[in-house]
């Protein structure tokens, strides 16, 4: 696989020793000139000087070689924007994925269609939330493209749905029940299957339709 890293900072050098490492062919863009001294020292002629922003640094890189994968790990949430929306629209690159160093630019991201991104700070207040749940709900993967997102929702014994099962529980439309956990063994919902309290149910929804879910699974507060 070809493969274009924009940003040599400690998450771009590691994602590069990584693909290097599985024998990926990877360029490494850093515009910075005394980082970019420190990347040739460990990537040679792989490490290029230069801002992933202009066209003709990306083709130097051989983005139009063609790459195969574009990956933008940029400290600057609109430089890595431009840098995807150049990937995937001048020169046609498959994968595309972003850096979202801000969660508040997110939606930035989603309106131009940029649909593979990684936020660190959201993925850490996700830990957060797995270990602190609000509401008892969890939310563990955003499928942006698919419009969905999964789930999980710790069941207790003041819950509505507690003794139902999952055919009788009202969930919203475009939302499904799709796996419960109990005593650390996981099986697939059906409409047989009746929920008890301590069960961890993971459930596929649309955006939106989370607290009309949670009054149905959860009990009030």
């Amino acid at each position: 696989m070809k493969a274009v890293v924009a940003g040599g900072g400690k998450v771009g050098a590691n994602v590069v020793r990584s693909l290097l490492a599985m024998h990926h062919d990877v360029t490494l863009i850093e515009q910075r000139p005394y980082r970019h001294e420190r990347l040739v020292e460990e990537f040679g002629d792989a490490a290029v000087l230069g801002d992933a922003t202009e066209m003709h640094v990306l083709e130097a890189a051989g983005i139009a070689r063609p790459a195969d994968l574009a990956l933008a790990l940029t400290g600057d949430d609109e430089d890595n924007l431009v840098i995807c929306q150049l990937a995937r629209d001048a020169y046609r690159v498959p994968k595309v994925v972003a850096r979202v160093n801000d969660p508040r630019n997110q939606e930035h991201f989603d309106l131009l269609g940029i649909g593979q991104t990684v936020c660190a700070a959201a993925n850490i207040l996700g830990l957060v939330e797995h270990e602190v749940p609000d509401y008892g709900m969890v939310h563990l993967l955003e499928l942006r493209k698919e419009n969905l997102e999964i789930v999980e929702l710790q069941i207790d014994r003041d819950s509505p749905a507690c003794g139902k099962r999952v055919g009788g529980i009202r969930v919203p439309d475009g939302s499904r029940l799709i796996s419960v956990m109990r005593n650390g063994r996981s099986e697939l919902a059906d409409d047989s299957t009746v929920i008890r309290p301590g069960d961890q149910v993971l459930a596929v929804l649309e955006p939106g339709t989370e607290d009309e879910l949670r009054r149905a699974l959860l009990r009030s507060r």
